[in-house]
């Protein structure tokens, strides 16, 4: 019987700029947290998929917006983040396993017509599922993200990280948030994104993420990744990139997209300015207003 833990719910009491009702939903046997604001009617649903060490708190300032132009705005919680159950053992935290706790998440929400914003670790898993569920995307917009398999080699940054996360004897949540941003958080925003993880024993999910990205040939997820990058090259649903412009662990993943993908010829591709990995803290606003754009500019 797997161990898992709760992050009690007093931990997460007067966030700032955080004022959604929780949701919940079993993924298999575990209880998974997401946001589901904005219009609950909507044909439309824009899913917003957090990355490392992260967690929904992310998107506060880019949920409002959106969803006062009348979308379904969800936004889950990874297993192992947030408001989400998180297990012990790191064991079972496998790439194909957060690929099929979010299918699962999709399917049982009934989500369709979604609009994806898949950030980091959000399109490592994000883009699997779309490919898994084709039939259910309509569009998708692909920042500071990637899909690797692991045929070229990482960028130094990428391997600094995964030392460091797998070194420290205290993986320092908030630090890290606060080092993948332009911008100064206040004390009280650091506070937050450190909610989740009372101690070292909350944190498997985020120690074993840098582990599983595929960094050569043979690792147990880059065959599936390949498997879906042949759908990928050829995707004629809109595809938007929207890369910061201070981020060195993605930059350029852009233009690797925009090469292969079909959908995103004719898109209106942008760079975020000013704003680190974690763009939606620096520039939330204006991220959501693209996304706006995008939708509007592609009906369909």
């Amino acid at each position: 019987m797997q161990k898992v833990l709760k992050t009690p719910e007093q931990s997460f009491n007067n966030l700032p700029d955080y004022p959604f009702q929780p949701n919940f939903v079993k993924v298999g046997d575990l209880r998974m947290h997401y946001l589901n604001e904005g219009d609950k009617n909507s044909s439309e649903t824009i899913l917003l998929l957090h990355g490392e060490p992260s967690w929904s708190y992310l998107y506060r300032k880019m949920i409002p917006k959106l969803s006062a132009s009348s979308f379904r705005v969800v936004t889950p919680d990874l297993i192992g983040f947030g408001k989400s159950d998180k297990p012990v053992q790191k064991e079972i935290f496998t790439y194909q396993q957060h690929v099929d706790w979010l299918i699962e998440f999709i399917d049982t929400l009934n989500l369709k017509n979604i609009t994806l914003f898949c950030q980091d670790w959000g399109g490592l898993l994000g883009l699997r599922a779309a490919v898994a569920r084709e039939h259910l995307f309509k569009r998708i917009c692909a920042s500071n993200t990637f899909l690797p398999t692991g045929d070229n080699p990482p960028k130094e940054a990428f391997l600094k990280w995964l030392s460091f996360s797998q070194k420290v004897k205290n993986l320092p949540i908030a630090k890290i948030i606060q080092s993948g941003c332009v911008s100064e958080l206040r004390p009280e925003v650091l506070k937050a994104y450190a909610a989740p993880y009372p101690d070292e024993s909350y944190k498997a999910a985020a120690r074993m993420f840098p582990t599983l990205v595929p960094i050569t040939p043979d690792n147990p997820a880059s065959q599936a990744n390949r498997d879906a990058w042949q759908i990928l090259r050829n995707w004629r649903k809109p595809f938007l990139t929207a890369f910061s412009d201070s981020d060195d662990l993605t930059k350029g993943g852009d233009i690797f997209f925009r090469r292969l993908i079909p959908g995103t010829k004719g898109q209106k591709h942008t760079t975020i300015e000013k704003a680190g990995h974690f763009l939606q803290e620096d520039k939330g606003e204006e991220l959501a207003q693209v996304l706006i754009d995008f939708i509007s500019s592609n009906p369909g």
